[in-house]
């Protein structure tokens, strides 16, 4: 229900921002068809949709799967983690995730150059969060790797639900990397060069470096399952903003130019250059 309320905004709000774009193109950075991410909004949500699905059918341990696991079969750059459970760690990530996900796509509101495209803005960050979202639920959906919390003694009723396979990778620090990252990105874009981009950027990789951390202290996931979703959440709120920029505002320039070689020789051409 979720996902297909999201689809249902994000049409919305791509097709609210369409006039605003045609009109003040040369004021976003961005390039939105409702024709063209439409339907790969759709796509993003169905791929959610049947992970989702998959994650539903997996089935937890039997009471003789439990009692057999070892932590010496845990890779030993993991298995420092194994057997840590904490539900006040747990509580933390959660207040940490789920406000981000408003407030990261919310402060961008109080820029005014953002505040005038906010609903492509915001279309095109629905759009990112599916993006990461599918990649989540798919391998979610697919990967059986057990929580650390199950190479200890507690977790209470957790221990034998279908959740507790679902270590692989970390969804809350995927989707706060894609939130904070996200943000970031797209106030760069408004605005390249601004003073204190650098807290900005640190601080986008500092909230979802502090969610990796306490999922571990939770017992919810390994270190490898942080990295796995800090690197696919920072990847998705990057790339779904850049490969929406629009070319002349992305930083691409031609600029003739002509001179002589160090061996006498005339030379003509353009010079291609792309800031970053």
């Amino acid at each position: 229900m979720k996902i297909l309320a999201s689809i249902a905004l994000a049409g919305a709000l791509l097709t609210a921002a369409a006039p605003a774009a045609q009109a003040q193109q040369s004021d976003s950075p961005y390039h939105t068809r409702f024709a063209v991410d439409g339907p790969i909004i759709l796509g993003l949500g169905a791929a959610s949709a049947f992970g989702l699905y998959r994650v539903q059918q997996k089935s937890g341990l039997s009471d003789a799967e439990l009692a057999a696991l070892r932590k010496e079969d845990v890779p030993s750059f993991d298995r420092f983690s194994a057997g840590r459970y904490s539900e006040s760690a747990q509580t933390v990530s959660d207040l940490l995730c789920y406000p981000t996900l408003v407030i990261a796509p919310g402060l961008l509101a109080l820029n005014k150059d953002v505040r005038s495209h906010y609903g492509q803005v915001l279309g095109l960050y629905v759009e990112t969060m599916l993006a990461t979202d599918a990649l989540f639920t798919s391998t979610v959906g697919n990967v059986y790797r057990y929580r650390p919390y199950l190479y200890g003694t507690e977790g209470g009723g957790g221990r034998s639900g279908a959740i507790a396979t679902n270590s692989f990778f970390a969804g809350h620090t995927g989707h706060t990397a894609t939130a904070t990252f996200f943000a970031a990105k797209v106030l760069h874009d408004f605005n390249p060069g601004y003073a204190g981009e650098a807290f900005v950027w640190g601080a986008a990789a500092l909230v979802p470096a502090a969610v990796a951390y306490y999922r571990i202290e939770a017992g919810k996931h390994f270190l490898s399952d942080n990295i796995v979703g800090y690197t696919v959440g920072t990847t998705m709120g990057i790339l779904v903003p850049q490969l929406h920029k629009v070319a002349g505002r992305a930083g691409v320039s031609f600029v003739p130019m002509q001179g002589l070689n160090a061996n006498g020789y005339a030379y003509s051409g353009l010079l291609l250059s792309k800031r970053l």
